[in-house]
């Protein structure tokens, strides 16, 4: 299984047909759910899922797709709706699907309801999570990212640049795969390299770890991202025109990326969210890793909200 987190145990748990997902836990206390981000494992969480584990119960999951956790095929089942029930057009890696494992993953462990944050992609999941399933969301973290509509609507001109993998995934199958798959390690490296604030915070042996998993699972990395440029869209669009919002208390943590990309990231994010708080903070986008004390700070501030 190659590298854990000290003092967690670690469980597989079938949350859907044919799919399992890896998961650390430790603690006792209230359940919180953290979701990792690209191009990471549930690894990205050592430090803070340590320090929460004092007064919660924590559970670090991979991603279906992701880790040691199970990557089924991108056309493999159907994406489970708000009610539990399956759109016949839906894919393996919507974020209603993921969603619905974290869910799942929750109620075999015992928990219900629950506290879930997440960071990059596991974010985008810990959003739909929240929209789909409120009465079991209790409180709502998101780190440096937007949803995945408001996403695609801030990236045009040249500043899409900085975006270029999320249009490269967005490709039809066959092409991203290959050209990801002739040089995994340059690849997933160089997002590492570009977005660390503290390239410290990442040693040499959760940066091969990383690379080791991303390298096995480029099939279903670049399905997850391509269900962002697809039926993940389509759902946020559905809520947004029926108006749909996260009712929890909500947190939003993010690099200041409005100044580099003309846009307003906390007006968008209240457009989603009753009770938000929405902070600019100073770290890397791996803030979870550079600066792991406050971002456990800002999580229990959520919780006692």
């Amino acid at each position: 299984m190659g590298l854990l987190i000290p003092g967690f145990d670690y469980r597989r748990v079938p949350v859907a047909d044919g799919v399992s997902l890896n998961a650390a836990v430790a603690g006792s206390g209230s359940p919180l759910v953290l979701l990792h981000g690209f191009p990471q494992t549930h690894l990205m969480w050592r430090h803070v899922a340590a320090d929460l584990a004092a007064d919660h119960t924590v559970i670090c999951p991979d991603l279906r797709g992701y880790g040691a956790s199970d990557k089924p095929p991108a056309d493999a089942d159907a994406t489970a709706d708000a009610d539990g029930a399956a759109d016949a057009d839906g894919a393996a890696y919507a974020k209603r699907t993921m969603a619905a494992d974290i869910v799942a993953l929750a109620r075999a462990l015992g928990h219900d309801r629950f506290a879930l944050a997440g960071h990059d992609r596991g974010a985008l999941v810990a959003f739909r999570a929240g929209l789909d399933h409120p009465a079991a969301i209790t409180h709502l973290a998101c780190l440096d990212v937007l949803p995945t509509l408001d996403m695609w609507d801030v990236m045009r001109g040249t500043t899409a640049a900085v975006g270029f993998h999320l249009y490269l995934m967005a490709q039809p199958p066959g092409l991203p795969e290959r050209m990801i798959a002739a040089c995994p390690d340059d690849f997933f490296g160089h997002f590492l390299d570009l977005w660390a604030g503290d390239p410290g915070a990442i040693p040499a042996e959760v940066r091969t770890a990383y690379l080791d998993a991303c390298r096995a699972a480029v099939p279903s990395i670049v399905a997850d991202y391509r269900a962002s440029a697809g039926v993940d869209v389509d759902h946020d669009r559905a809520d947004r025109a029926a108006g749909r919002r996260l009712t929890m208390p909500v947190t939003v943590l993010q690099q200041d990326w409005g100044a580099a990309l003309g846009y307003d990231a906390a007006a968008m994010w209240r457009a989603w969210a009753d009770d938000l708080e929405h902070r600019t903070v100073g770290y890397g986008h791996f803030m979870a890793e550079e600066a792991p004390a406050d971002i456990a700070e800002h999580l229990r501030e959520l919780l006692a909200r």
